[in-house]
């Protein structure tokens, strides 16, 4: 047989065997020039991390292959505080991260977490895409860490118990509630006289199910997708902090990409925040019906008793002692009033 022939029909089963591509990295013939792993706590159905992956298969396609974003939901690399300074040193480049967790090496990123300051979504979302967040993003590039204009929800937090039912800031006295490892959730829950205990995210679930503490705390999104709802009862709808996650980049590796390249990434990744916002704030009556399906009893509380708590516990005086009397004011501008 003629080698031409041998040739060809080489060539046609080498073909035939490979793998097929299709969807936005079709275009990716070689290895992406930049791999950036992108690391956050929630379950892999959050919206987070549904809009991360959307914006990672644009990125890939918006650059023809050369930026690759690799997801690592669920903790997979780490706590929050172990991948805080893993994104720092840059051996993690990004980190999907609440600012009072971020808070623990740039204070200024608790500014929008405190107790009790905002009144609904909303004024939230003004004043984050206004004053408040480009003060707290000043801060973060501070610390050599980037952080693209748009913030994305994550909720306000909600306290759920496996027996104590929370209306007032008396019911909330001495309860063992979980919190995350930052001292603004500490310091919170310390002035209201509860005892917050500082449990890393991947083990709430069996500390809720043991009842190695009483309740916990967070957004109703987190609470459904990672399952809390299963192991409590009751569920105080207390919006005593919103929380919002920064796409916190290390800033060595941002600066390090080109001037094109990055605003793919920003334009992507805002946009993607944009549309996780309205998918959390559609699925909002969807959580209430999946844990109220699951034995779960909601109730308001008076939060004139939790500020009052507060006010007396000094809390709100600490608080704008330490971020500074201009930042206090950014704060309350975009809360809407005075914080006593």
């Amino acid at each position: 047989m003629p080698s031409s022939s041998i040739s060809r029909r080489a060539v046609l089963g080498t073909l035939a065997a490979a793998p097929f591509v299709s969807g936005p990295f079709v275009s990716r013939a070689r290895a992406a020039e930049f791999v950036f792993k992108v690391a956050h706590p929630l379950a892999a159905n959050h919206p987070t991390n549904v809009r991360l992956q959307q914006a990672a298969d644009r990125i890939a396609k918006d650059s023809d292959g050369r930026v690759e974003l690799r997801l690592f939901p669920n903790n997979q690399l780490g706590g929050e505080v172990d991948l805080l300074n893993q994104v720092r040193s840059g051996a993690v480049e990004m980190f999907v991260v609440g600012g009072l967790i971020a808070s623990s090496v740039v204070p200024m990123a608790a500014l929008d977490g405190v107790g009790f300051a905002f009144k609904d979504s909303a004024a939230v979302m003004k004043g984050m895409d206004g004053a408040l967040g480009t003060h707290i993003r000043n801060a973060l590039k501070q610390a050599n860490l980037y952080a693209p204009a748009t913030v994305w929800d994550y909720g306000f937090r909600q306290i759920t118990s496996s027996a104590r039912v929370v209306k007032s800031v008396n019911d909330i006295a001495g309860m063992k509630i979980r919190v995350p490892g930052a001292a603004a959730y500490v310091d919170l829950f310390k002035a209201l006289g509860a005892a917050p205990t500082s449990i890393q995210f991947n083990e709430v679930y069996p500390a809720l199910q043991t009842k190695i503490v009483d309740g916990q705390e967070n957004p109703l999104g987190v609470i459904v997708t990672s399952k809390f709802f299963e192991v409590q009862k009751h569920c105080a709808l207390s919006n005593h902090i919103w929380q919002g996650n920064w796409v916190l980049i290390n800033g060595r590796i941002w600066r390090g990409l080109p001037a094109n390249l990055q605003e793919i990434v920003e334009k992507r990744l805002n946009e993607a925040g944009l549309a996780q916002r309205q998918d959390l704030a559609g699925q909002e009556q969807s959580y209430k019906d999946a844990m109220a399906k699951g034995g779960v009893i909601f109730n308001d509380i008076d939060a004139d008793s939790f500020r009052k708590k507060l006010t007396a516990a000094g809390y709100y005086g600490d608080a704008r002692k330490k971020f500074g009397d201009a930042a206090w004011k950014v704060l309350e501008q975009a809360a809407g009033g005075e914080l006593a």
